[in-house]
């Protein structure tokens, strides 16, 4: 895993939250539910990104969370960099205490591409667009059971 179980939680809740219209909000158990994420450590969580201003919380029976940056603005590493900081992706894969260009550990070099792959992702993939990507397979996923009901449907008949 490139990220902490934290950080999943947080990109697989700010996926939800995309949907949730301009001016409402939606409850973490609500949130925790749809996204398949224990529902009091989502509620840590959505707690600390809202003290970070990511999210904007209300309190009430029509409270919860809401995104204050549009989806289309906040990328993965922003968030991971909020949830867990980036130190471990600076980190020598080897355990070595110095590591770099001028002192390279073994695995430096394949670690440095990787390592510049997942950022430049992290860095160019928004919330957005995993909200789309998730949207178009739902649909696609319902297509498929409304074909296969009908298969079935049919050979029942036969």
């Amino acid at each position: 895993m490139i990220y902490s179980r934290s950080a999943e939680y947080a990109i697989r809740a700010f996926v939800q939250l995309a949907s949730v219209p301009e001016g409402k909000y939606a409850m973490v158990k609500q949130i925790a539910e749809q996204a398949d994420i224990p529902a009091h450590f989502l509620a840590k969580i959505l707690q600390q990104l809202a003290r970070k201003g990511f999210l904007r919380s209300s309190k009430g029976p029509t409270g919860g969370f809401s995104l204050r940056i549009p989806p289309g603005e906040l990328n993965l590493l922003a968030i991971v960099d909020a949830v867990d900081g980036l130190a471990d992706f600076e980190r020598c894969p080897a355990g070595m205490a110095v590591c770099n260009d001028d002192a390279p550990c073994g695995m430096h070099d394949n670690w440095k591409a990787l390592r510049n792959r997942i950022m430049e992702y992290l860095e160019r993939t928004t919330i957005l667009d995993l909200a789309k990507g998730f949207e178009l397979k739902r649909k696609n996923l319902e297509r498929m059971q409304k074909k296969a009901g009908k298969r079935s449907a049919k050979s029942e008949k036969a």
